[in-house]
């Protein structure tokens, strides 16, 4: 009875009484079918193909007629060949399907790739961009170099002034204190300058 109340519980699913189909891996099966539509895309398939049904026809018409299996009209080819078509057309479009599927997933990934790459060169843009205003900024070693010659000149100059301060006091002192002859004019030799 407890058994009975359990198949006929409504929150939980019944078991199904139809027939139960085997089950299979689908990929493996789509490894299977893209191994036969890529041999069947081959030359040498073609090869094979004309070889079998080039015999077929020889040994059908040529051989004697109580060994001939498939006589003129070659029916049973017919049926074979159309046999295979109905498989190969299927396993080919499968193929293609997985084909389509791995080609979709490369161009998404190509797409993600390319979104990533476009802002990595905007950003790298942008940091150009920035570095440019900031040397703007920045003295170039030819603006160094002239200010440096100009401060360079100006030290010169004020070294000189210094030096001809220094003999002007020198020879100042020099004449309070009578040291000789001929002090009375002073001499700067670089007083016109």
């Amino acid at each position: 009875m407890v058994e009975r109340r359990r198949a006929e519980r409504l929150d939980q699913p019944r078991e199904s009484r139809g027939v139960r189909l085997p089950r299979f891996d689908p990929e493996a099966f789509g490894r299977w079918s893209e191994a036969i539509a890529r041999g069947m895309g081959t030359a040498h398939f073609i090869v094979y193909m004309t070889v079998v049904i080039t015999s077929w026809f020889a040994w059908n018409t040529l051989a004697p007629a109580h060994l001939r299996f498939d006589p003129y009209t070659f029916t049973f080819l017919t049926l074979v060949l159309s046999l295979q078509a109905s498989y190969a057309a299927p396993l080919i479009l499968l193929a293609q399907n997985r084909q389509a599927d791995r080609d979709r997933l490369t161009m998404e990934e190509d797409r993600r790739r390319a979104g990533m790459q476009k802002a990595d060169t905007e950003y790298l843009a942008r940091e150009i961009a920035a570095l440019r205003n900031a040397i703007g900024e920045v003295a170039t070693r030819d603006f160094l170099r002239s200010e440096l010659a100009r401060l360079a000149e100006e030290l010169d100059e004020a070294g000189q002034r210094r030096q001809r301060l220094e003999r002007r006091q020198q020879e100042r002192v020099t004449q309070r204190t009578g040291g000789g002859e001929g002090l009375d004019e002073p001499r700067d030799e670089l007083d016109g300058d």
